[in-house]
């Protein structure tokens, strides 16, 4: 005679408990993003700490972005001139080049390196800050920790990124420019030329909005993630590592989707 399993109740609703706290934690997020736009515009303003986050966020993605930049240029050029070759059209390369890097390449690259430099940075600064109780500290000293600690980061994370976008770009030329003045002898004037004429006004809008929307996820979603860790030395690790993988799936998403939009006006 068979004995019957009773299922437990607890087992099914597992998964209604983890659908509504998918619904509960976008609530805390999209809850966060309005504290921030509410925090922001308001007085008294932290112009100060904003400049010091501006430079942070600058000085410290500086040298790696330099050093990608220019070897993407640099490599991407290389790969490009064989297939170019082809048709007797190296004399594109430099058009390819500029378009390619203003249109996508800067504004991505320099999004996922922020994302890991900077993102995990904010992140596990908040979350050292939140576990060692000095956001509880300054709420008591009347000061707005949230204001002081979010809405500067992620004011210079927004203003910081497209300036950094477009460095990545010219850096990436220079790249772009040393290939070509080897194999094919393109002075320096002729090679910006070619490659700046291609490039359209419909193009710098794009790369700055998508610049301004990648360093406004970046900074965004590294807050969020250190500023609500959970107490313990373990919650930080977690805070840094949750901010790095959140932001840079969330910037290929907005990439996909920005260019979809872009596409449209192109067409």
């Amino acid at each position: 005679m068979g004995i019957e399993k009773v299922e437990d109740p607890k087992d099914q609703s597992k998964p209604v408990k983890k659908f509504a706290q998918t619904f509960i934690n976008l609530y805390e997020v999209f809850r966060f993003i309005g504290r921030f736009f509410k925090e922001a515009f308001l007085p008294p303003y932290e112009f100060k700490e904003l400049m010091r986050q501006c430079y942070e966020i600058g000085y410290r993605s500086a040298l790696l972005i330099s050093t990608t930049g220019f070897i993407t240029g640099l490599v991407f050029t290389k790969q490009s001139r064989p297939s170019l070759s082809e048709f007797g059209a190296t004399s594109w390369l430099p058009s390819l080049v500029g378009i390619a890097l203003l249109r996508t390449l800067a504004p991505l690259l320099t999004g996922l390196i922020a994302a890991g430099k900077v993102g995990s940075s904010i992140g596990a600064e908040l979350g050292s800050m939140k576990v060692s109780e000095q956001i509880d500290a300054m709420e008591v000293s009347a000061t707005n920790p949230f204001k002081f600690l979010v809405s500067t980061r992620v004011m210079a994370a927004t203003i910081t990124m497209p300036i950094l976008t477009f460095y990545t770009a010219m850096v990436g030329m220079l790249g772009a420019l040393l290939n070509v003045s080897v194999n094919e002898g393109t002075s320096a004037t002729t090679f910006f030329q070619s490659a700046l004429e291609s490039i359209t006004f419909l193009d710098i809008i794009a790369s700055t909005f998508k610049a301004i929307l990648f360093g406004f996820t970046i900074a965004i979603v590294g807050c969020y993630q250190g500023y609500n860790s959970s107490k313990g030395t373990e919650g930080v690790g977690k805070a840094a590592n949750s901010s790095v993988v959140t932001a840079m799936f969330l910037i290929f998403i907005e990439e996909v989707v920005c260019v979809q939009i872009f596409s449209l006006f192109n067409s």
